[in-house]
């Protein structure tokens, strides 16, 4: 598995992440066995979020510690990083110092731990007073709660804004993407091309940004078309795409979930893939493609293949 050192920590993390937001409905024997095939691919690093399972909140965070009982010098191995400010209830968006509290003391009960590895906090809330938030951090590490923050879905401004509070660094946002829904990449490259969707940067330079600023993307829905809009692999109205996969895995004798994921590793920022798969096969097949460096030739025609325009 690909590694490195995440930025602003003294941790090596691999290149991809397991996501836990499916695990509720797992018996203690399936979660386990998800777990070992998951460290067996070289993956040491766990992602969580309060509002993940039912009952909301901190319902998988629950069934993730309850189901393996980690022991102290294996949880000391694992990286357990959560999120916090999602309120599906209502009011939706919480970012104040009560809540952000709240959620970690919650998700610590939850998964048995003394501390979380990284916080992130989750879709941005319009209503955040950055004071708010750096109090609650300033808390949480003075407590030993928390070692590290981040942010989920936030723009350049909105993580500018909680800088200029937080004393904190924060390494990680966390973002969708995926072949075809490759915004992040694709308006930097169409660039100055007038009359074309692309050219118009609706991600506000997020993807740059980032890297200026030693802030590690992390990838989610990684075979995801659209916003929740189903996978792209095997999927016919991605005849070109999938072609274009195929040819690769025939070529690198892996599966097609590994070349989706040496697509976004292959991308000199350093990101992180995040999978939300519960299918140990499938973990396996696109935990392998972090070790695939696909050339440049072959990463342009996957770009070409999933819709994106080439000047």
């Amino acid at each position: 598995m690909k590694t490195f050192v995440l930025p602003g920590t003294d941790r090596v993390v691999p290149a991809v992440i397991a996501g836990m937001m499916r695990i509720q409905e797992k018996s203690d024997a399936e979660v386990r066995a998800l777990y070992e095939v998951i460290r067996e691919a070289g993956i040491d690093f766990f992602d969580h979020a309060d509002i993940y399972g039912t009952p909301v909140p901190h319902g998988c965070e629950r069934r993730f510690a309850e189901a393996l009982r980690l022991p102290a010098a294996e949880r000391e191995e694992i990286v357990l990083q959560s999120k916090a400010g999602i309120v599906k209830e209502g009011p939706y968006f919480d970012f104040s110092y009560e809540h952000i509290i709240e959620a970690v003391d919650g998700s610590l009960a939850a998964l048995q731990t003394d501390y979380l590895d990284i916080l992130l906090l989750h879709r941005p809330d319009a209503l955040v007073e950055p004071e708010d938030v750096a109090r609650a951090f300033d808390e949480l590490v003075a407590a030993g709660k928390v070692r590290h923050f981040g942010v989920s879905n936030h723009t350049p401004a909105q993580i500018e804004l909680l800088k200029r509070y937080v004393d904190q660094p924060l390494i990680v946002n966390q973002l969708q993407l995926s072949i075809p829904h490759a915004a992040l990449i694709a308006q930097g490259t169409a660039m100055n091309m007038a009359g074309h969707d692309e050219s118009i940067d609706r991600t506000l330079g997020t993807l740059d940004y980032c890297r200026l600023n030693d802030i590690t993307i992390q990838a989610w829905s990684p075979f995801q078309a659209g916003f929740f809009t189903g996978p792209f692999l095997g999927n016919r109205g991605y005849p070109e795409l999938n072609a274009v996969i195929d040819r690769l895995a025939a070529k690198y004798e892996v599966e097609p979930e590994a070349i989706a994921t040496a697509w976004i590793t292959r991308h000199p920022a350093g990101m992180q893939v995040v999978l939300g798969s519960t299918n140990p096969d499938r973990v396996r097949a696109a935990a392998a493609g972090a070790d695939i460096v696909l050339t440049r030739p072959e990463w342009y025609d996957l770009y070409r293949a999933g819709g994106h325009l080439v000047p």
